[in-house]
């Protein structure tokens, strides 16, 4: 049992050094006065950036940052996801935890939101990227950001969309907390 617990916390520990931080891709630092989230959170919300793939770090830090000019465009405050995962298989520190994103209307007060980088509506997301994101939600409820009983969705149940993309909504369906309804 020792062993076992051991073990869970070493691959917890080995994970938290997976999330690149905001500060290597953005020099901008995040405004203190963007709006918090009430955590734990009861919604993790998946999306697809609908833009190139990223294979490596610095394709991944260029399409994070053409994703961030592109909300900041757009109006957003910021980039609009807490995380986002690249295709290298790291997962990347948006808005990060404890920040309300702009992400999903009507639902951004109640959820953290997670971008794939890439388009899935063609074809699934290489496995290193589904494991990481499963990692970073057994992150985000190890450290109380998200309720142990969250529901999972697509962007396309909580409104009018093809994100994240038919093949990603279809393996999300497979993740032990998918829920048809947010």
């Amino acid at each position: 049992m020792k062993l076992q617990l051991a073990l869970v916390l070493c691959g917890l520990t080995l994970a938290l050094g997976q999330i690149v931080p905001r500060s290597s891709w953005c020099p901008v630092p995040l405004s203190p006065r963007l709006p918090r989230l009430v955590v734990p959170v009861r919604l993790i919300i998946i999306h697809h950036t609908v833009t190139a793939p990223c294979f490596n770090p610095q394709q991944c830090q260029l399409a994070l940052r053409r994703i961030r000019a592109d909300h900041m465009r757009r109006k957003f405050r910021d980039i609009g996801y807490n995380f986002l995962i690249g295709g290298d298989g790291r997962i990347y520190e948006g808005l990060g935890f404890g920040i309300r994103g702009e992400h999903a209307p009507h639902y951004n007060s109640q959820s953290i939101g997670i971008a794939f980088i890439g388009n899935f509506q063609t074809g699934l997301p290489p496995s290193q990227m589904l494991q990481a994101a499963q990692t970073l939600i057994r992150i985000a409820v190890q450290r109380r950001q998200v309720s142990p009983n969250y529901s999972l969705v697509g962007h396309c149940q909580t409104k009018a969309t093809a994100c994240p993309g038919r093949h990603l909504l279809n393996e999300l369906k497979k993740w032990p907390r998918w829920q048809p309804k947010p």
